[in-house]
């Protein structure tokens, strides 16, 4: 199975979360200046942009180009008192528990025509109140099944087990009285095993989205700089992008014109690139490409995955029937010019089934096909 970034794009409402969300994915999404205007979740597939695709695709020939894609979820904004069903605190709670990735957008603007909930934009507070109703919420999940967990303590055949899921639900209790996420606690992968099945949110990995107004594109206010020690403090990274700009860089058809807009910004890429590209690093996920005929195609594998499991991304066939891989870097083919010139100078390489496949490598397969 193909690896997507499944993100979720969450927030207190009126931060903009619909506004970033349509400008990302070009699907509109429903925006009122009220809360709760989103209430159930949109999704969008997005294209993960990647300058090595357009450039391979510059050297070597085929019909078209795939990119990796992204899935990005609009989901109804939460208020305080959402882990107890105030808002639509049950709905939203569902919703985040389904993505893989958060990306937590906060307001770092004043508009008098955007109402907050609170009266007054405060990135602070706003980031307290989102991270203490996903700990409150995390905290009822672990709670109960601390109680469930006390008759198969009892059962000598799971005793071992049952006191460790003991310890482990005691320890995350603790952490999330305290308002401590759960990915802060560097657990190991016994305990993250453990603890799938809860499918508990403030595990999974967190981004900052600060959405800044026109005037700072380059987020140099205390409002972002409050934001990113935030982000810095839980080892995470903080986005800026002003989400009104992205929307209208967004309606712009041509490339062209975007890119002007783009540099009259002063900025080098657009902050919506900058955010699918962190969501997709923040997964851990790397792009291998394969290139000619029909298509230069650039697909998305986890970090540490072997040439055997890239090749089941693929197709399953390739897999099975594996004989070989021939690999090259993207970065060798820049530098040579074309894949002859690769080959002449000894950078093409034939690789088994248990090659870690690097982030930029371009890979051919060579497989036998099973009999059916």
């Amino acid at each position: 199975m193909i690896p997507t970034v499944n993100c979720g794009i969450v927030g207190l409402p009126n931060v903009g979360k619909s506004t970033i969300f349509s400008a990302l994915t070009a699907v509109p999404a429903e925006t009122t200046n009220y809360p709760f205007c989103t209430i159930n979740p949109n999704v969008g597939i997005v294209q993960v942009p990647d300058f090595r695709l357009d450039r391979i695709n510059q050297i070597v020939a085929a019909d078209r180009m795939i990119p990796a894609l992204t899935e990005f979820v609009d989901i109804a904004g939460l208020v305080r008192g959402a882990s107890k069903g105030e808002g639509l605190g049950n709905q939203f709670l569902s919703n985040i528990r389904e993505v893989g990735l958060i990306a937590h957008v906060v307001r770092c603007f004043e508009d008098d025509n955007v109402t907050h909930v609170s009266g007054e934009p405060d990135p602070i507070s706003d980031i307290e109140t989102i991270n203490t109703e996903l700990a409150l919420a995390d905290l009822q999940s672990v709670e109960k099944r601390l109680g469930k967990n006390m008759r198969p303590a009892m059962n000598p055949k799971v005793r071992g087990e049952a006191i460790a899921m003991q310890d482990l639900l005691e320890r995350i209790a603790s952490h999330l009285n305290k308002g401590i996420p759960v990915r802060s606690m560097n657990l190991n992968i016994d305990d993250m095993a453990r603890l799938e099945d809860l499918f508990l949110i403030t595990a999974k990995k967190q981004i900052y989205v600060c959405n800044v107004d026109e005037r700072d594109v380059e987020g140099k206010s205390d409002w972002v700089n409050s934001v990113r020690a935030i982000a810095e403090s839980e080892a995470s990274e903080a986005v800026i992008l002003c989400g009104k700009l992205e929307s209208e860089i967004a309606n712009l058809k041509d490339a062209g014109e975007r890119g002007a807009f783009i540099s009259e910004m002063g900025l080098n890429e657009s902050g919506l690139s900058r955010l699918i590209r962190s969501a997709y690093l923040a997964l851990d996920l790397c792009t291998f490409f394969t290139t000619g005929g029909a298509a230069n195609r650039a697909w998305p594998f986890s970090r540490g995955a072997t040439a055997l499991q890239c090749a089941g991304l693929i197709h399953s066939d390739f897999e099975r029937g594996f004989i070989k891989a021939s690999v090259y870097h993207c970065d060798d083919l820049f530098d040579c010019g074309s894949e002859a010139a690769l080959k002449s100078a000894g950078k093409l390489r034939t690789e088994g089934k248990e090659y870690a496949v690097r982030d930029g490598d371009v890979i051919r397969f060579k497989f036998n096909t099973p009999r059916k």
